[in-house]
């Protein structure tokens, strides 16, 4: 009590020191001094209850300044109290009328408790709970209840002090009225936490980036065990190793596009009957867009095949069968005129034939066999709907042998001329493609050999009932010249139905079966062939993946010594990129 009260005391100074100005007038050290130790002894014989020995003198006032100015305190006349120092611990002064003193001295501001304050922070809390639970319209309601339960909690106590209301505690935005925060302004999540989107095909190659283009290569390496090395009537079974080279590639060019597909097939013989294979192909389409609702579409390809032994114009007892090579080409102009289509294609093909190699070493020529056609087509298509487009087709074209009179003494060139009818379908990855039929009629030179005619079929058709399903259909009619005396050729039909069924994300199953009937012209012959093949493709990663299929084929045909029944399994790795 004592340390404070003079801790209390020595704080007088500092007040009268701060009062050195012009208006006040100056005040000495020494009467400071003087009036500090006074005061000092006083509460110090206070504290210890006695009364000072010159309580006369220490009663007696202090000195103090004068002010600068008349009337910058008051006189002690009006004070009534001529004792009075001034000092903080003067007593008040003393009067006979106690309702006087009373009524003069106002009611202080009582001061609110910690445990009133604590109640009612406690009062404010509950109240902004109990709105929040309510869901009022605005934040004021919650202040006005928390304001109503402060003031009833104080009301006891005395009036609402000026302390209460500087610390009421303040409420948040949303705590009367939570309001569901508008979706655009939520966080986002950052990029390394968002969910990737799913890929329709995670097992589909990825490509390797050449310049403007996008290439797919693939190589499938296996062994086939067969019964019928090269599926001829004579052929026996045999041990294959079998190699697969494909790719593709397309274009990513802003406006126009061009793509380039090419395989390669490599045939050799293990164990068993000896069969020494190689085939492939490679063709390119570039599409440009010329003007409005005018497109060019350019095609060129290449393909190297040797001479099936099934075909009719096999050589037999040749220990390897000639290879002919075909360089093709067309160009085709599409233009658009509100719901009319029209299309005019130009193509060329040539056919050009390697020797055979007879048995004995020798090799027999096969140049009376090459042969160029020409065609043009004009298709015209009426679109009744985006998705259906009937049109018809009408086609001409020229046949030349490079040698006008084959080795028998025939001129084997001819004009062509043919009308087909179809319809084009487009209903995005559910059904899309074409079918078409008509007739084909090819008029040879000679006066002696019959024209090669007959109706004609052709279908490229896609069709998905559900994801991860696709059924496939191609029809195909082909005229099949022949340099055989007394013959003209024939037409070959040849139909495929597939289909491809995504069981799993690396596991594809496939199915096809084929049909081709081949139809002779001059002679009453005719061949039958069935075909049927199963498949899987089991990907370990999206590089590399087992595959393996069965096959059977068997032709039938009314014309002696071309029988044939072949059976077959795969099995090999296959790596894309």
């Amino acid at each position: 009590m004592l340390l404070a009260t003079s801790m209390f005391a020595l704080l007088r100074p500092t007040a009268l020191h701060a009062q050195e100005t012009e208006l006040r007038g100056e005040v000495s050290e020494s009467a400071i001094l003087s009036d500090q130790q006074r005061k000092a002894r006083q509460l110090a014989l206070a504290a210890q209850g006695q009364q000072p020995a010159n309580a006369a003198q220490d009663n007696a006032p202090a000195r103090t300044y004068l002010p600068a100015s008349a009337g910058a305190v008051p006189d002690d006349a009006d004070t009534g109290d001529a004792t009075a120092t001034g000092s903080l611990f003067d007593p008040p002064a003393a009067t006979d009328d106690t309702s006087a003193d009373t009524a003069a001295a106002p009611k202080p501001r009582r001061r609110s408790s910690s445990a009133r304050q604590n109640a009612a922070d406690q009062a404010k809390d509950k109240a902004a709970d109990k709105s929040k639970k309510k869901k009022k319209s605005t934040a004021g309601t919650s202040d006005i209840t928390a304001s109503t339960t402060a003031s009833t909690t104080d009301a006891s106590d005395g009036e609402e002090t000026d302390e209460d209301t500087a610390n009421r505690r303040a409420l948040t935005i949303d705590s009367a009225d939570k309001q569901k925060l508008d979706p655009g302004a939520e966080r986002t999540d950052a990029i390394e936490g968002q969910k990737k989107k799913l890929e329709d095909d995670p097992f589909a190659a990825t490509g390797v980036k050449w310049g403007s283009f996008v290439i797919r290569p693939t190589i499938e390496q296996g062994l086939t065990a067969t019964s019928n090395g090269d599926s001829s009537s004579a052929g026996t079974s045999a041990l294959l190793s079998e190699t697969a080279l494909r790719f593709s590639a397309a274009s990513d060019w802003r406006e126009n596009s061009a793509m380039i597909d090419g395989y390669g097939l490599f045939r050799e013989t293990v164990s068993g009957y000896p069969v020494h294979d190689e085939q492939g192909r490679i063709e390119g389409q570039l599409n440009v867009d010329l003007d409005n609702e005018l497109r060019a579409i350019a095609k060129l390809g290449y393909e190297a095949v040797p001479e099936s032994a099934s075909s009719p114009d096999a050589i037999a007892g040749v220990s390897k069968q000639p290879l002919r090579q075909t360089l093709d080409g067309s160009l085709a102009v599409e233009k658009h005129l509100g719901k009319m289509q029209y299309t005019l294609t130009g193509a060329v093909s040539h056919d050009f034939y390697g020797d055979a190699k007879l048995s004995d070493g020798t090799s027999l020529s096969q140049k009376d066999q090459d042969s160029t056609l020409y065609t043009a087509t004009l298709r015209t298509g009426y679109e009744i709907s985006p998705a259906l487009t009937p049109f018809t087709e009408i086609e001409v074209g020229r046949r030349t042998y490079d040698q006008r009179i084959d080795n028998e003494g025939f001129e084997r060139s001819s004009t062509r001329l043919g009308a087909r009818a179809g319809l084009a379908l487009d209903m995005g990855e559910k059904l899309s493609g074409e079918f078409s039929a008509g007739w084909l009629r090819e008029a040879i030179d000679d006066k002696n050999l019959d024209a090669i005619s007959g109706a004609t079929v052709n279908a490229d058709l896609k069709w998905s009932p559900e994801r991860g399903t696709t059924i496939g259909l191609t029809g195909r009619t082909t005229v099949e010249p022949t340099t055989t005396s007394g013959e003209s050729g024939d037409i070959l039909y040849s139909g495929r139905l597939t289909g491809e069924r995504q069981i799993r994300a690396n596991l594809t199953a496939n199915a096809a079966l084929g049909l081709d009937w081949r139809d002779y012209i001059g002679i009453d012959g005719h061949d039958r062939v069935l075909s049927a093949e199963a498949g899987l493709t089991w990907w370990l990663n999206r590089y590399a993946g087992l595959n393996t299929r069965v096959r059977t084929e068997k032709l039938t045909s009314n014309l002696p010594g071309r029988d044939y029944t072949a059976n077959s399994i795969f099995l090999g790795v296959k790596v894309q990129r």
